[in-house]
């Protein structure tokens, strides 16, 4: 009996590892590691080094790609409420976009700046069109715009509150709904699945 204990177990064990139950970078959209430029093979190496990374970037650990200087246009609206906190991309947001806006290659990362393959998911610097991103999103905001939940109160699905697990500092940003590393295995590299709009739904209470 004990034998076929061990068997059960180590082939549970064998189904976890092939079978993962959730997704990860590697053969994800950001595993760049096959890429023609990616001279060194690795993962993590374009956006990510342990040696001389780029000193005081925000939101990003030991951080190894060019960052964007762009100047962004930034989402306006007379229907959102949270408009007078947009600023200028910040933190992790402006890591999503030193690959996305279309001024930065892929190819700049460990110090090489000549890069000259570019993103071919270009958002560009027109945010205005976007959904708004680098706005404080807190209990106030939720009252006065009525169609957010709580962030502090409101479950995300994830184990926690909107605050806990999708804000930072306060903030809403890409990685509020985008998971780079996709840890969830969701389409587009989501926090969680959208199917019927339940990502969405966390945030907006319609």
């Amino acid at each position: 009996m004990k034998w076929q204990v061990l068997v059960l177990l180590v082939l549970c064990v064998s189904m976890a590892l092939v079978f993962p139950l959730h997704g990860g970078i590697s053969g994800s959209a950001h595993d760049f590691s096959t890429a023609n430029w990616n001279f060194s093979g690795e993962i993590c190496i374009t956006c990510h080094t342990p040696h001389n990374a780029v000193p005081d970037v925000e939101g990003g650990r030991l951080w190894n790609h060019q960052l964007t200087d762009a100047t962004f246009v930034l989402y306006s609206s007379d229907s959102f409420d949270g408009s007078q906190t947009i600023g200028q991309p910040t933190a992790t947001s402006k890591l999503c976009l030193s690959c996305h806006d279309g001024t930065v290659a892929l190819d700049n990362f460990g110090g090489f700046t000549g890069g000259t393959e570019f993103n071919l998911l270009q958002i560009g610097p027109d945010l205005s069109t976007s959904h708004p991103i680098s706005f404080t999103y807190d209990s106030a905001l939720a009252v006065i715009d009525r169609e957010l939940y709580d962030p502090k109160v409101h479950p995300s699905g994830l184990g926690g509150t909107i605050d806990s697990d999708l804000l930072y500092k306060g903030r809403l940003e890409c990685t509020s709904c985008h998971d780079v590393h996709n840890a969830s295995g969701a389409a587009y590299l989501l926090v969680k699945s959208n199917a019927g709009s339940a990502l969405c739904l966390t945030c907006h209470n319609k």
